[in-house]
């Protein structure tokens, strides 16, 4: 298993079998992004065949590497630590926050808290919590 980052710390998510749709639907997102590496286990486990060993994708310049654990943990993601994302503009704002909130849940809605004139906070459909930020 080579692991591939150019990052000192690189933030790592650690999935029970949606790695692999994660990945795609992250990297759907955002212009500048792609799978760096997949390494898959094989027959003789231990996770599933086929599944994601080790993974490391880019988003926007920034890696991030994930796993489909192959033991079932009593824990998930928390929205305490969060991806929190710079926005150019009100168009990848609105359309970020409609993606990542389809099948997930809405934490703040998309609108003015007064820190921020645009700002929407969500965990995805696979529990990933994201902040959205369009600067003023």
């Amino acid at each position: 298993m080579e692991i591939v980052t150019s990052q000192k710390i690189t933030t790592f998510l650690m999935f029970e079998g949606d790695a692999e749709d994660a990945m795609a639907f992250y990297t759907s997102l955002f212009d500048d992004a792609e799978v760096v590496s997949v390494s898959r286990y094989g027959a003789e486990g231990p996770g599933k065949e086929g599944s994601v060993q080790h993974a490391t994708f880019s988003l926007a310049g920034q890696q991030i590497m994930c796993i489909d654990s192959p033991v079932e943990h009593g824990f998930t993601f928390t929205p305490a630590v969060s991806l929190f994302v710079q926005c150019e503009d009100e168009a990848e704002i609105d359309r970020l926050y409609a993606a990542l909130a389809e099948g997930g849940s809405v934490l703040m809605p998309l609108g003015d808290h007064g820190f921020s004139a645009r700002f929407g906070w969500v965990n995805d459909r696979f529990g990933v919590s994201w902040q959205l930020n369009l600067p003023a």
